[in-house]
């Protein structure tokens, strides 16, 4: 036996026949032929009947005789609908109409179904009539003497006839035949049902008949929702108490005309899940909603282009049964250890290319994977997979085409390697974190992804200006603590230089007297004069120095200028192309990025240079031709700002001859005259410093603002990108918070997590020295005060926050800091040097990064087992992925879940998943079979094997509904039997398995 199981056929659960025994409207000699044609001619194909009649079941019989006769070919269930009337009255004059659906595997159901009519009886006019046909005969006879015709007169009774209620119930609850082989239905209209049953007093009888019925006949949406406990004015618990259950809704044309024949109103039609077997209507009975439908059209399942619908095995002598057919909801496949079940999961697999190229070329004895192990053995078989829509495929057994530049993965497989993999103990994978950012991309609608083809893409595009932005002031904070440390070596240097500057100017005062002292009386006029000329030679020296530095300044400027064309800024666009690579601009639209300068700087460089040139040749000057020895170079009263460094040079000379007649003191004058010009200039130069160095204090306060404002920005950018990743993870977020049941249990977060340890331990090795006497001697210190003061701001905190917690942690413990240097002060290039990495450190956030919080059922998945790892994983797949409408495939979804677990948090996924998409599962377990009701039973079977060659597999197919099926699952599978009845006890259903 292979077929697919349960599928959506229509049936026609209400209809009578010529001959009918009330309201019988089928006239003319052709009534039979005309009605079965209608039949046969019905669209939607009608392939299950029930023959409805009053009391009675003659027309069943000759409907039965039609079928033998090759009449009704689709229509492979027929059966017995026994139509009675209850003695409970409609307020519009009714009465409330009951039917018997009567199996018909039993060969002898109708002798069984009269001995059981037979006990009912109607009591009138003084005399007792049973439920037989002779019986009511005799009932219309006498209550019409003038009836003398049998036909009249079986109609006549029983139009009289009415069923008690309560009798009724004692019949069928007293008879096992009745409760293995007879299905309850009621009209729930308002003329002939229960609707109609109004009075206050028949309200109680109202709920006890729809309690006792397993069938309702209602084609309308409200009450299909009540029945379904869809309602909020009561939930599915409460019509269970209430009515012992849901109850599956039909209806059927209640032809009793030609015209009427398969044509409901509204082309409400009734639809049941399920082969074609009476075990189909007590299984819609079970599952509903699951099961029964009323409407134009079955319910939607998968698309057909992403259906399954046959899979054959080709060349494969060991495969016994090479066709398999595939149901397009739940297929569960079954059997024994070795049994083949695996294996088709893999065949399956290959033929959609959804076997990665790893687990192929992996050690085969290492790896689960059936067809992997078997490779050397598979020979030359392929696998063709045909689907309901669309071109088949077939592949090697053995992988030799698999994955082709083509190919893509057809089919979702999660085969038992994979989830171990997902699901290690060794924590949040990789591959489950991109399963999870997968699905996360797949909840944002097509037209919000920007054109990213994948969650990393998505998330580079949203995120990638914070995180260049977070990079550019994390290097501003480097710059900037690099300039504080040389400001605070200045500030360091200012009572050096006042010393320094003190003692040059008393230098320069021992020289000047020393040389006062050399002036020969008569000359101290041509001194004075020497003493002024010296300081506007010294001011000419001073501006010489400035213009020499600029001219230095100008040469590397055009270095510069050269080098940004050359290589800066061409690499800098070629940086911007690459992060910005989406943008679609062509080259030449590029070239207007390329860096360049505002204006014209190689002229202006050139022209600052040839400037800087001229006024120093001028400031210079030519020396003067050798004169009269007193005659001035130039006028006493000439402005001496406007001399060259020559001519103010060689007029010094001049009077250092005339300020004393001995030759010895003109030497000794002059010696001194050039000390107090060099001292002087460096005493410029060392005031110059001492200036720059007392301003430094201030310059460190402003740059220390500038780099907690840079590092209050690195913050801000931190949470800039958590903020993209909130926005990301939203719509998942929304909808589990909108979730019920195990949905429920799951819940993402955005945090940011900061790595204290790691920070603390980058200090401790070799940034620090632990060793010295001091507040973080040995390890852990440092984090532990860390983790009081800065560790909350760091993971909660903004940028105001984050960075007054710095701020604190600086003036609580950066003196101390400072004292474990492994560094010397008194060694200032390496000491400095160390500052910068001890600044860069401390204001670092490479140890704060963006994570992905995952909570199961309020427990981080990082503390989770295995198992319930895979549960996460299921609902991702299951419960979340509703974007992804391939086939599902899964090899044993239940391994390391203990059977709760299975049942509370997997059952109801699959349920929902399979509503969808075609989802097939290999399990050993009963729940996953049973209580998800699955649509398709495969059962494996192995042979035994022979020496190097593979055991001949042989697959049987079915539904549920196939008592072969079930006793089979109950031998199989572990707890089949518990799980049968557990899932009629939670549905509070009355039916055997």
């Amino acid at each position: 036996m292979l077929n697919r199981g349960s599928e959506w056929r229509r049936w026609e659960p209400h209809i009578h026949a010529p001959g009918t025994v009330m309201n019988n409207q089928f006239s003319g000699s052709n009534a039979w032929d005309d009605y079965l044609t209608a039949l046969e001619q019905a669209a939607p194909v009608i392939e299950a009947i029930a023959v409805t009649d009053y009391y009675v079941t003659d027309t069943y019989q000759k409907i039965l005789e039609y079928r033998d006769a090759g009449r009704l070919p689709s229509a492979k269930l027929i059966f017995p609908n026994v139509e009675l009337r209850l003695d409970v009255a409609t307020a519009k004059g009714g009465f409330v109409n009951l039917h018997l659906f009567v199996s018909p595997e039993d060969p002898q159901h109708l002798d069984e179904l009269q001995r059981i009519l037979s006990r009912l009886q109607f009591n009138v006019m003084k005399d007792r009539f049973d439920c037989t046909r002779a019986e009511l005969i005799r009932l219309g006879k006498n209550a019409d003497p003038n009836i003398t015709d049998d036909g009249a007169a079986l109609a006549y009774g029983a139009s009289q006839f009415k069923v008690n209620f309560q009798q009724l119930r004692e019949v069928y609850a007293q008879s096992s035949w009745a409760q293995q082989n007879i299905l309850i239905g009621v009209a729930g209209g308002a003329s002939d049902g229960t609707s109609g049953v109004r009075e206050a007093a028949d309200q109680t009888i109202r709920r006890e008949i729809e309690g006792f019925a397993h069938v309702i006949f209602a084609s309308s949406e409200a009450q299909r929702e009540f029945w379904l406990g869809l309602k909020p004015s009561m939930s599915a618990d409460e019509v269970r108490k209430i009515y012992g259950g849901l109850k599956p809704c039909l209806h059927g044309s209640d032809a009793h005309d030609l015209k009427s024949v398969a044509s409901p109103f509204g082309d409400r039609f009734s639809w049941i899940k399920g082969g074609l077997e009476f075990d189909s209507l007590r299984q819609a009975c079970i599952d509903p909603s699951g099961r029964a439908h009323v409407g134009r059209e079955p319910p939607a399942s998968a698309t057909p282009s992403q259906v399954i619908s046959e899979v054959e095995v080709l060349d494969a002598s060991w495969i016994t049964t090479p066709t398999i057919p595939l149901n397009p909801g739940l297929v569960a496949i079954i059997g024994a250890r070795g049994s083949g079940k695996t294996a088709l999961a893999d065949m399956i697999a290959a033929g959609c290319d959804s076997i990665p190229d790893e687990a192929w070329n992996a050690d085969e004895w290492a790896n689960p994977s059936f067809l992997v192990r078997a490779r050397s053995l598979v020979g030359g078989a392929r696998v063709k997979v045909n689907w309901a829509a669309g071109e088949p495929e077939a592949r090697a057994l053995d992988g030799s085409d698999a994955n082709g530049p083509f190919s893509y993965e057809r089919v979702r497989y999660l085969s038992q390697q994979f989830v171990e993999e997902l699901c290690s103990s060794d924590g949040l994978t990789d591959g489950l974190l991109r399963e999870i950012e997968r699905v996360i991309f797949e909840a944002h609608p097509e037209d919000t992804r920007d054109g990213a083809l994948n969650f990393p893409e998505l998330l580079e595009q949203r995120a990638s200006r914070h995180r260049l932005a977070r990079a550019r002031e994390a290097e501003a904070v480097a710059h900037i603590s690099d300039r504080i440390n040389t400001e605070l070596e200045k500030n360091k240097l200012v009572a050096s230089y006042e010393a320094d500057v003190a003692k040059k100017r008393k230098l320069v005062d021992a020289y000047t007297a020393d040389r006062a002292k050399l002036v020969s009386k008569g000359s101290e006029k041509r001194a004075l004069r020497h003493t002024e000329l010296a300081g506007a030679a010294n001011d000419v020296r001073a501006k010489l120095r400035q213009l020499t530095g600029q001219r230095q300044a100008f040469l590397a400027m055009q270095d510069e200028v050269k080098d940004m064309r050359r290589n800066q800024a061409p690499e800098a666009l070629r940086q911007a192309q690459a992060r910005y690579d989406q943008s679609g601009m062509s080259d030449d639209q590029w070239a207007a990025f390329l860096i360049d300068y505002k204006g014209p700087v190689d002229d202006d460089l050139t022209g600052y240079v040839k400037y800087v040139d001229r006024e120093i040749s001028k400031l210079k000057g030519t020396a003067p031709p050798l004169g009269d020895a007193n005659t001035a170079y130039f006028p006493d009263d000439t402005d001496l700002g406007t001399l060259t460094q020559a001519l103010l040079e060689a007029e010094m000379a001049r009077l250092e001859k005339l300020v004393s007649a001995d030759k010895d003191a003109q030497r000794r004058y002059a010696k001194l005259s050039k000390s107090i010009a060099t001292e002087t200039s460096a005493l410029q130069t060392l005031t110059h410093k001492l200036s720059d160095a007392r301003g430094a204090k201030e310059r460190v306060r402003q740059l220390q603002a500038d780099r907690e404002a840079a590092y209050g920005r690195t913050v801000d950018a931190l949470v800039a990108e958590q903020l993209v990743l909130e926005e990301l993870y939203a719509p998942l977020m929304a909808r589990l918070e909108a979730s019920s049941g195990t949905l429920k249990k799951l819940s993402f977060s955005v945090s940011r997590h900061a790595d204290v340890e790691g920070w603390a331990e980058a200090a401790e090795d070799g940034l620090i020295d632990l060793r010295k006497a001091g507040a973080f001697r040995g390890k852990g210190t440092l984090q532990q005060k860390a983790n009081e003061v800065l560790k909350a701001a760091w993971e909660t905190g903004d940028s105001g926050a984050v960075i007054a917690a710095v701020e604190k942690f600086r003036k609580l413990y950066q003196d101390d800091l400072l004292e474990h240097s492994p560094v010397a002060r008194a060694d200032q290039a390496e000491f400095r040097a160390w500052l910068k990495r001890f600044a860069q450190w401390l204001f670092s956030t490479d140890h704060i990064e963006i994570q992905y919080g995952i909570d199961y059922d309020g427990v981080d998945i990082r503390k989770l087992s295995p198992g319930t790892r895979g549960i996460v994983l299921l609902l991702l797949y299951l419960g979340l992925d509703d974007k992804d409408d391939r086939p599902l495939l899964i090899d044993q979804p239940e391994e390391n879940l203990d059977p709760k677990s299975v049942f509370d948090e997997l059952v109801r996924l699959f349920v929902e998943a399979k509503s969808h998409r075609q989802v097939i599962i290999v399990t050993h377990n009963a729940n996953l079979v049973i209580n998800t009701d699955a649509d398709q039973i495969i059962i494996a079977e192995a042979g035994p094997q022979p020496h190097e060659a593979l055991p001949p597999i042989t697959y049987l197919s079915g539904g549920l509904e196939n008592s072969q099926i079930r006793k089979t699952v109950c031998d199989i599978l572990e707890g089949g039997e518990a799980a049968f009845q557990e899932r009629a006890r939670r549905l509070r259903v009355r039916l055997e398995r």
